[in-house]
């Protein structure tokens, strides 16, 4: 029997290795990967002045969302931002947006993008997208998993292009470790709006989750001027809100556990397969001491037997 259970745990040991194996050099890449089934709603609250009128309350609220035509290596999206003066009134939220030539309207705009489910740098060009994705480069609504302490590109919506992201330290967001990265754009001709040419500066922070590189906050400040120097739009302290952090602080610890158990259960196979080859070995052994000696050859009376000659015998 202990043969028996022996032999089992030998095999048990090979399939736990190819389990382990499995596990270290297959999974991650299949976890570590944007998901196909998207859908964020993140609001900001700060303050803002919109064409010379007097600084006031400001809202704003993004949804992103998957589209059709995403791979298993190139995930399509839509970005859609409004952002509204509030003038007393509750703040619109998604999928309301006060409609063209609303007052309290300060922006409504749409992006649609794709990018590489595994690094986040946007797709250019591809066919998934037409002509829609030409322009795209950099990070566009999350950093890499696995963030890294370096500099990283970051799509801004206003120069078309990307802009520095410089990683400034780690800091703690509602008990979730984050890195922290700074883009600072200053009086960079840009069209300020639609066929609107003009200055623009942005000074912009956000916290990134390590693990999964979700943004979990970010505050912002920016002033769009017209080429005579009036102030169209400027935006003080534009961040998410106390409740989009948490929301984001919450989805990260949970996406955080899955890729801490997915990194951990190569090296809990080994240790179990390590266990059974060892139980294997030890059973093995066990059985074969327990075995009964074989016979040791013919018996003293058969070789007296054989000593006899034939004339002793005829005697």
């Amino acid at each position: 029997m202990r043969r028996v259970v022996g032999l089992v745990l030998i095999g048990l040991f090979g399939f736990l290795l190819v389990v382990g194996l499995f596990a270290q050099l297959v999974l991650p890449g299949v976890a570590k990967k944007t998901p196909l089934d998207v859908n964020i709603l993140q609001t900001l609250s700060g303050t803002g002045s919109y064409l010379g009128s007097e600084p006031g309350a400001v809202s704003a609220w993004q949804r992103t969302t998957n589209l059709p035509g995403s791979t298993s290596d190139v995930v399509v999206m839509q970005n859609f931002t409004c952002v509204t003066k509030d003038l007393g009134n509750p703040p619109f939220r998604s999928p309301e947006c006060p409609p063209v030539g609303d007052p309290r309207l300060i922006d409504a705009s749409p992006d649609k993008f794709a990018t590489n489910r595994v690094t986040a740098l946007a797709v250019a060009g591809t066919s998934l997208l037409g002509t829609a994705g030409i322009g795209h480069d950099g990070l566009i609504n999350k950093f890499p998993f696995d963030v890294e302490k370096k500099t990283y590109p970051f799509w801004d919506t206003v120069l078309l292009r990307a802009v520095d992201a410089k990683f400034e330290g780690a800091e703690s967001v509602n008990g979730l470790s984050t890195y922290k990265f700074h883009i600072l754009i200053e009086n960079e001709s840009a069209d300020i709006a639609k066929d609107t040419p003009g200055t623009y500066s942005d000074d912009k922070t956000m916290w990134i989750d390590q693990a999964t590189g979700a943004i979990i906050d970010q505050s912002e400040n920016q002033t769009r001027a017209l080429p005579n120097g009036d102030v169209a739009l400027d935006l003080k302290g534009l961040a998410f809100t106390d409740a989009t952090v948490k929301q984001n602080v919450d989805d990260a610890k949970a996406n955080g556990s899955k890729l801490a158990i997915v990194a951990l259960a190569p090296w809990i196979s080994y240790l179990l397969a390590v266990v059974a080859l060892v139980g294997g070995i030890i059973l093995l052994r066990s059985a074969a001491k327990d075995r009964p000696a074989p016979a040791s050859g013919a018996s003293d009376s058969d070789i007296d037997g054989m000593m006899e000659t034939p004339t002793s015998r005829s005697s």
